[in-house]
């Protein structure tokens, strides 16, 4: 085929309605306009693009809350990747099979990785989501240990509740780690 391509999972979102010189959503490349993140949804749809990627980037406060042009670029997007990436698929813009490709098959690939799919003999890395499961997100409550997210106070749906790696659980959700210890 051709280059492989990635995109964060923010670019395939609604540009967040941030202020100008707004640190928390200052990125390199940059948000850009309607059009472009229609066409960046356009590849994710068509094969264009291989895979969503968070390029998690977190910048505690000496880095972010200073002048924007002095500020570091990048955002925290392992958190609300899968939700972002969900309500594309919400929205009819993209089929819940290339979703889960691109987030799963489609980094593995990329990165020569043999992982990210279920198969036989396969490792037993699986992730369990709520794809329903409706959030607010709260920069302070986030697990990062920054807090520059650009979709603090956002209201998303979908959310991971378990995570195996090569068939150990490796992570829990918090609200099921509360539940699990209240039993």
């Amino acid at each position: 085929a051709g280059v492989p391509a990635s995109v964060p999972a923010f670019r395939q979102s609604d540009a967040p309605a941030a202020e100008p010189y707004d640190t928390r959503a200052k990125m390199n490349p940059p948000l850009r306009t309607e059009s472009d993140r229609q066409a960046v949804v356009g590849g994710l749809a068509d094969g264009v693009i291989d895979a969503i990627a968070t390029d998690h980037a977190p910048h505690g406060p000496l880095d972010k809350d200073v002048e924007f042009v002095n500020a570091a670029n990048g955002v925290i997007g392992l958190e609300t990747s899968l939700a972002l990436t969900l309500a594309l698929v919400r929205a009819g813009e993209l089929p819940l099979p290339r979703a889960v490709e691109r987030l799963s098959s489609g980094p593995a690939r990329a990165f020569g990785l043999s992982c990210g799919t279920l198969a036989p003999g396969a490792a037993a890395d699986v992730v369990v989501v709520d794809p329903e499961r409706a959030f607010r997100v709260d920069a302070q409550r986030m697990f990062s240990r920054s807090r520059n997210t650009p979709f603090s106070g956002w209201t998303l749906r979908g959310r991971v509740l378990r995570t195996y790696l090569e068939g150990r659980l490796v992570h829990l959700h918090e609200e099921l780690r509360s539940a699990e210890e209240g039993r």
